[in-house]
């Protein structure tokens, strides 16, 4: 049996979510940023798509050296790609700080209003794909973003095309506005997905040391030049969210931590875990998820 850490996507954070951290990395994090990494937490600057990646990013590394035994597998959800290849070994926490403050600031820049995503509950793909290619136009651009379960996914685009789509699926489904400021993954990202590549051209990436499961291929990456790629062009990339867990657990994966803040993908994850353990690192104890880790024949760090 084996064990998966993931890691939370945007709209996923919360002010306050650094409050606790090990003073060690917020340091650590502030001295690369040259800034005060607590103050980007507050709700006033969680309205900045920078400060929420950044937070999600920290908070995803500091909570996993926490558990101080390694998984087998990690994955993480956009922005959670991120502190997965950090915790796999593949990419350095001082790196991962610096391109991740350049990624937001690039996505923010693109679309700094007008534009977001939609969660869509209660319709199978196939109809929520030809919702879209209804509504999609060059005013109103809308585009398949999430693959996240059977019968949940993400849209991305303009705020009137997400109107349409949501007034179209009402008596159906459900459509939830996601707080998320950005188109994530899909084409309108594609240029600052193309800056933010030639950034990581100046970055050394390692072979990953524990597995790497990419979130927009649903398999394993371990050549550095792909993980480069996947990383880079991650925000325009559809995420597939279902594909890469249920490949995670046809591996033979049984247990599954969800790294802070909140426990969305846990509830993911357990439509697929039909065996094993599905957990949320936020309301467990950490003594029990060190000890479940250890368990599953995860190596100290």
């Amino acid at each position: 049996m084996s064990s998966l850490l993931v890691f939370p996507g945007q709209g996923a954070q919360r002010c306050g979510m650094l409050a606790q951290l090990p003073a060690s990395v917020l340091q650590e994090a502030s001295e690369v940023l040259g800034e005060d990494v607590r103050q980007l937490d507050s709700t006033q600057a969680l309205a900045s798509t920078r400060a929420v990646q950044l937070c999600l990013l920290i908070a995803g590394v500091a909570n996993a050296r926490l558990l101080e035994h390694q998984p087998d597998y990690v994955a993480g959800l956009s922005i959670g790609a991120y502190p997965a290849a950090v915790i796999a070994g593949a990419l350095d926490f001082c790196d991962a700080l610096k391109l991740v403050s350049l990624r937001g600031e690039l996505m923010q820049q693109a679309y700094p209003q007008g534009y977001g995503m939609t969660a869509i509950i209660g319709l199978e793909l196939s109809t929520v794909e030809a919702l879209l290619a209804d509504v999609h136009s060059q005013q109103t651009p809308v585009y398949l973003a999430n693959i996240n379960a059977e019968n949940q996914c993400v849209i991305a685009g303009s705020d009137e095309a997400m109107k349409r789509v949501a007034q179209r699926v009402k008596g159906n489904g459900v459509a939830r506005r996601l707080a998320v400021s950005v188109p994530s993954h899909c084409a309108l990202l594609r240029q600052p997905a193309e800056a933010l590549a030639e950034a990581f051209a100046q970055i050394t990436l390692k072979t990953p040391g524990i597995t790497y499961l990419s979130s927009s291929r649903a398999r394993p990456i371990r050549d550095p030049a792909m993980l480069r790629d996947d990383l880079a062009f991650n925000m325009c990339r559809v995420v597939d969210w279902r594909g890469t867990v249920q490949g995670a657990y046809e591996r033979g994966v049984r247990l599954q931590i969800e790294l802070p803040p909140g426990a969305v993908l846990s509830g993911l994850s357990r439509r697929i875990f039909e065996q094993g353990s599905v957990i949320a690192f936020e309301g467990a104890r950490l003594d029990t998820l060190q000890a479940l880790l250890r368990e599953e024949g995860g190596h100290h760090r």
